[in-house]
């Protein structure tokens, strides 16, 4: 599902105009971006969990070289979904 896609289901669900349910998504957007900058946990209920992990540094291989390369630490991203997002998906299979 693409944002257009997005922001037309919730405009149906919401019974919202097209700009109220963007600026919806932004300002939640916003809100992840800069909780989990400040390494927060956001638990959305019935949605899941937005966290920010730092990855250590760590030692990668290139296959085709052989040469050893030094990987530096960061921070991504990580969602968990909840538990019932992860039954319905593993019902699908």
């Amino acid at each position: 599902m693409e944002h257009k896609e997005l922001v037309s289901e919730l405009q149906q669900r919401l019974r919202c105009d097209k700009e109220m349910v963007e600026s919806m998504l932004e300002n939640f957007s916003r809100i992840v971006t800069e909780r989990c900058s400040q390494m927060d946990v956001i638990v959305v209920q019935g949605l899941g969990t937005f966290e920010a992990r730092k990855k250590m540094e760590r030692i990668s291989v290139n296959p085709t070289t052989g040469k050893r390369m030094l990987i530096p630490p960061k921070i991504v991203l990580v969602f968990k979904p909840n538990n019932a997002i992860k039954s319905r998906l593993k019902d699908k299979k």
